[in-house]
């Protein structure tokens, strides 16, 4: 049998069936002996009332005894000398003194059975016929609805326990023909409800972690080309130039820009990586805002710019300190690149009702309006001569921050300020993220 729910079913019923005989035999063993004793005592208690009524009267006395024993307990009593003749009438009844006794039971006479009391003396015998208290067929009807109850409760409680299970293995065999996003849908709170939430952690995991990886290799394909061709052709030019060192220098750059790019690209996927090896502690925006300040300051400074911090935060937030400084700092950094100079950089934290805000403002000329929601898609840019500038970026500054604050169960928004650019940084309620 392979099926789980006919082995779950089989096995309910045969414990109940065990459990049952195992019941009986123990109530027989315990109550059997005692109601033994109790009837042969009531029964000598008879023989000898019949016994002092013959010596008393005779059978005429004792005739009207053994009537009213008949009548009150719904059976046919006979008094008779040891080898069974009937003291009352005179007939000969040693047939019943000798009746057959079957596999189980007491002695039987016909549809009767045969009960067989002697006097303290043994002069005397005390025959009672009497129908069988309990008849086992009749009971078969009710035994027969109370296995069906229970091969039905067993059937629903295998279901119970089978279904879900099945539903896993159908979960698990798509989730391994590489549908990454499949999840076991289950709000049970025992151990089959921990082990679909058990498999919709790993299979989170792992998607994370293949997706990271899959998108590590598609950008690091679609995006090395550029820089790439454009080292080649440096090397080539190098060759034949008359000045070395300026074609040493724009090898240099060439180098240090794609060292810049794979950078950021293993940050990426480091934001992206096993969430078991994120840390989770209580941050304080006020402090994280000052380190950013102090560690953007020179760029800051050659740019000419100011950074104004205003921290008006009275919470703290749940989290990864380094990605959540990390998500702020590329934000400055990417708002210092595109200040004016003798223009000041305005970072802002402040508590709203339900959630507690970081917001990023340079004083820049900002962003068409249309192109606002693709400012954190990984590697975009808003104008594609700034890939050849010395200060441009490589379009992944915001979209580390993006998934860094997605990760907090935040995100990320983007609005022209007028002027300038504002960048805001939402995380929900401490007690949320």
């Amino acid at each position: 049998m392979r099926s789980l729910l006919v082995r779950i079913l089989l096995a309910s019923l045969a414990t109940i069936a065990v459990s049952l005989v195992a019941f009986a035999a123990a109530l027989a063993a315990i109550i059997g002996p005692v109601n033994e004793r109790l009837i042969h005592h009531f029964q000598a208690r008879q023989i000898e009332d019949l016994a002092d009524a013959l010596a008393r009267g005779g059978p005429a006395e004792v005739s009207p005894l053994l009537r009213r024993l008949d009548e009150s307990l719904g059976a046919t009593h006979h008094l008779t000398d040891s080898r069974g003749v009937d003291l009352v009438t005179g007939e000969d009844r040693r047939g019943l003194l000798n009746a057959p006794r079957p596999f189980f039971g007491p002695p039987r006479s016909g549809d009767n059975l045969v009960v067989v009391e002697p006097s303290a003396d043994g002069r005397y015998r005390l025959i009672i016929l009497a129908p069988p208290l309990l008849d086992a067929w009749s009971f078969v009807p009710y035994f027969v609805v109370i296995l069906a109850a229970i091969g039905l409760l067993g059937w629903f409680l295998a279901r119970t326990i089978v279904t879900p299970l099945r539903a896993m293995a159908v979960a698990v065999d798509r989730f391994g023909r590489g549908e990454l996003d499949t999840r076991v849908n289950t709000s049970r709170r025992d151990e089959i409800g921990h082990l679909g939430e058990a498999f919709n952690q790993m299979a989170a995991r792992i998607e994370t972690l293949l997706t990271a990886e899959r998108r590590l290799l598609q950008d690091i394909s679609h995006e090395l080309r550029s820089p790439l061709a454009r080292l080649h052709i440096a090397i080539e030019l190098a060759r034949t130039a008359a000045d070395r060192d300026a074609a040493a220098l724009r090898l240099q750059k060439e180098v240090d820009r794609l060292t810049e790019l794979v950078g950021a690209l293993l940050e990426v996927t480091r934001a992206e990586g096993d969430p078991s090896l994120r840390r989770s502690e209580t941050v304080r925006v006020g402090e994280v805002l000052r380190d950013v300040a102090q560690a953007c300051q020179l760029e800051a400074d050659a740019r000419g710019c100011r950074l104004v911090v205003h921290d008006t935060v009275t919470r703290s937030l749940v989290g990864d300190p380094e990605l959540l400084r990390r998500a702020v700092e590329n934000v400055v950094r990417n708002a210092i690149r595109y200040a004016p100079s003798h223009s000041d950089v305005e970072l802002r934290a402040h508590d709203e009702p339900d959630a507690l805000t970081i917001s990023v403002r340079d004083a820049g000329t900002g962003v068409p309006e249309e192109l606002l929601p693709r400012l954190a898609q990984p590697f975009f840019r808003v104008e594609d001569a700034r890939d050849y500038a010395p200060d441009g970026g490589v379009g992944l500054g915001l979209s580390i921050a993006q998934r860094a604050v997605q990760l907090h169960h935040g995100r990320l928004a983007a609005e022209n300020a007028h002027p300038g650019l504002r960048v805001t940084l939402t995380f929900p309620d401490a007690s949320a993220a």
